[in-house]
């Protein structure tokens, strides 16, 4: 019990000493970047891994009806009777 107190005043102590750092506010930027008429769908502005993003989930999507319409066609047909 008395290192489990130690232990938590000391991460009390350290998160609570912390530096915080200021994180500069880059709004402005990102709504010129969004906003811009380039031709770019506005899913796919962010970057690179926005295109991964986009097709890594349609990826899953197109798997999972295919799982979706195997399951409903097996369950579809009657078993053998043995």
């Amino acid at each position: 019990w008395l290192s489990f107190q130690s232990l938590r005043q000391l991460s009390q102590r350290t998160i609570s000493t912390a530096s915080r750092r200021q994180i500069e506010n880059r709004v402005a930027e990102k709504q010129k970047l969004f906003q811009e008429d380039n031709g770019i769908p506005v899913h796919l502005k962010g970057g690179a891994m926005d295109g991964v993003l986009y097709r890594l989930t349609a990826g899953i999507s197109l798997f999972g009806a295919a799982y979706v319409l195997y399951k409903l066609a097996e369950i579809s047909m009657p078993k053998k009777q043995n």
